[in-house]
């Protein structure tokens, strides 16, 4: 598996041309990985809830993610303190990254 792309700045990862905001790097690593093990086992019960058809074991589950997510910085409050907006799920090519992006990603 390749590394996803990271714009220069180190706050997003592009997937299929979308920003995606990357985990907050102030976070220790026991910290981030503590997080990152919840998410997953987070992203697990919404499956199984899924499966089950539970819907209040879902909204739970989808709670969980959720808390995840924003300890990890990905969602919520962003985690740079320098006043650029959130771009995340932003297409790079509609963003202060187009130049970037277009200089490493060739239009087809």
């Amino acid at each position: 598996m390749t590394k996803p792309l990271s714009t220069p700045d180190g706050r997003y990862i592009v997937v299929r041309g979308r920003l995606w905001r990357k985990s907050n790097p102030a976070l220790g690593e026991a910290e981030r990985q503590a997080w990152v093990d919840r998410l997953m086992d987070a992203r697990r019960a919404v499956q199984a809830a899924l499966k089950s058809a539970d819907d209040e074991k879902l909204a739970q589950a989808r709670a969980s993610v959720q808390e995840a997510k924003v300890k990890l910085g990905e969602r919520g409050p962003v985690w740079w303190d320098d006043g650029a907006p959130d771009l995340n799920r932003h297409l790079a090519r509609n963003t202060c990254y187009a130049e970037w992006y277009a200089q490493v990603v060739p239009a087809p």
